[in-house]
């Protein structure tokens, strides 16, 4: 009777889902975020011919950095949330599309591919950056844990196509790893999506400096 009396008080209540919240959140999944159509994000460009338009939503906030466990920004690395929306009637390919940020400095940086995140992830020394020689990465090791390999894989942009009417998005990661200021007069171009015939649009170029202008949420 004792025991039942001292579970059922309100203090152990409190104190039981005070040490219970933590590792709630710390076993939560990433949730990727709700996309909407592309031309509701500031620093988009729109093919009005074509009625294709790709956006680039940075989350170079600490706020917005709160979807994820991982802590990118400290590892060096700047999310970007991309997005492709189609709203002509047929469907088009991103199969062989080539995505480049280049930076007021003229650093051109491309997307890290989840392997290279781990091996940064793992070993904060290791340089990511693309080299001009062909040398093999090493296995991965060190500390990342599963639940970090799977939040980095699930939210990649990884869509081959799009279809009409829809839109397809997921997150690119930039090493912008002593480069102050990344976005700031940055450039972000797109090329090789193509239509239902094989036939290559043109190029998509998008300013960020319209993200950074753009109002902000209060």
């Amino acid at each position: 009777m004792q025991l039942s009396r001292f579970t059922s008080s309100p203090v152990v209540r409190v104190l039981s889902v005070a040490l219970l919240l933590p590792l709630a959140l710390a076993a939560k999944n990433f949730v990727k975020p709700v996309a909407k159509a592309a031309i509701n994000y500031p620093a988009h460009d729109f093919h009005r011919d074509e009625k294709v338009a790709i956006a680039a939503d940075p989350y170079d906030t600490q706020e917005k950095a709160k979807i994820f466990s991982v802590n990118f920004a400290e590892h060096g690395f700047l999310p970007v949330f991309f997005l492709v929306t189609n709203d002509g009637d047929q469907p088009i390919s991103l199969a062989n599309m080539e995505i480049e940020l280049t930076t007021a400095n003229r650093s051109r940086l491309t997307p890290t591919s989840p392997e290279d995140i781990y091996r940064r992830l793992s070993n904060p020394q290791a340089n990511t950056k693309p080299s001009p020689f062909p040398i093999p990465h090493k296995t991965v090791k060190g500390t990342i844990s599963q639940k970090e390999m799977d939040e980095i894989e699930s939210s990649q942009f990884a869509a081959k196509a799009v279809e009409p009417h829809t839109t397809q998005s997921g997150f690119l990661f930039f090493d912008v790893g002593g480069i102050s200021s990344p976005l700031a007069g940055a450039l972000m171009d797109i090329t090789g999506v193509a239509d239902s015939n094989g036939r290559e649009l043109l190029f998509f170029e998008i300013a960020m400096d319209k993200y950074l202008n753009a109002p902000k949420n209060p």
